[in-house]
């Protein structure tokens, strides 16, 4: 079977989408639940170094790769039947402003705030603090990051199948 540049767009940008929906899974399911067992200072510390490693290469590709290859993908399918282009434009949009922006403007000021507090210099009473302001805040955004990203996963599944009834016609 040969595969068109559509085939490997589409293909690509479901996986790049997977990932971050797992990657966002795995965090709400396992790492902030784990963390958040931990006292004060281990929780911040944790967190400052978990933020501090995540932004690498890898990362930046599967957080970023799926709205510009969903644009590409939309462009690639500007001809395709109005259920496949709405389930990628649903997708792209849940992904942008769910995952995307909450992310720009929601999480990442708080690992920002985080990461310039001296928790080392910190009394008792600040870590409690910083960590009252932090938490809860962080948890909610990225259960936003969580649902949208699943949903736009899906919705990017659907589309899939779409495209391989639409791109074998061709």
């Amino acid at each position: 079977m040969e595969y068109s540049i559509q085939h490997i767009v589409t293909i690509t940008l479901v996986l790049l989408t997977g990932l971050s929906a797992g990657l966002c899974f795995t965090w709400s399911n396992a790492i902030t639940p784990g963390i958040g067992r931990l006292d004060d200072l281990s929780y911040l510390s944790a967190f400052q170094q978990m933020n501090r490693s995540i932004l690498n290469p890898l990362f930046i590709l599967v957080f970023f790769g799926p709205f510009f290859l969903g644009l590409i993908n939309l462009y690639l399918f500007k001809n395709a039947s109005n259920p496949m282009i709405w389930l990628m434009f649903l997708a792209i949009a849940f992904y942008f402003f769910g995952v995307v922006l909450v992310t720009i403007f929601g999480n990442v000021p708080l690992n920002e705030i985080l990461d310039k507090t001296d928790l080392a210099s910190s009394s008792i009473e600040e870590l409690k603090q910083h960590r009252s302001v932090f938490e809860v805040k962080w948890n909610r955004l990225h259960l936003i990051r969580t649902a949208t990203s699943i949903i736009s996963f899906l919705f990017l599944l659907f589309s899939l199948t779409q495209s391989f009834k639409i791109t074998s016609k061709l």
